[in-house]
């Protein structure tokens, strides 16, 4: 794995996590993850306006290999998610960073602070 961008927030299940300016928190998966799934295959996205618990289950990316529940890393109200993915879920695989899964409108913000920095999830990893 490369640099992680200092900017992002981690969680333990390998979820990438962005705060926006609109107070929202845009979330997708890391580059190490990707890399354990393989070719990624097909995409099933969370509902909008689903109300998500930190940690919950909301999302799910299959590759050539395995499938893998994707969970949101803080709590609130899913308000978009990145429909380009249904047709080119490999944009994950391409820039993993980039390739953003849904965003959350979060009820609780602490709930980011809380989250790993680039460092601490390199070191989760082994890398």
């Amino acid at each position: 794995m490369s640099d992680l961008p200092e900017n992002l927030k981690y969680a333990t299940s390998h979820e990438w996590a962005l705060w926006q300016e609109n107070g929202t928190v845009r979330v997708g998966i890391t580059d190490f993850a990707q890399q354990q799934l393989g070719d990624l295959v097909f995409i099933n996205l969370p509902e909008q306006g689903r109300k998500v618990a930190a940690g919950e289950q909301c999302a799910v990316v299959e590759s050539v290999k395995t499938a893998s529940d994707l969970h949101s890393p803080v709590t609130g109200e899913i308000v978009a998610v990145n429909e380009s993915l249904q047709d080119e879920p490999e944009q994950i695989n391409d820039s993993p960073y980039d390739a953003w899964i849904f965003t959350v409108k979060p009820s609780a913000a602490a709930e980011l602070a809380a989250l790993m920095d680039a460092t601490a999830y390199q070191e989760m990893v082994g890398q």
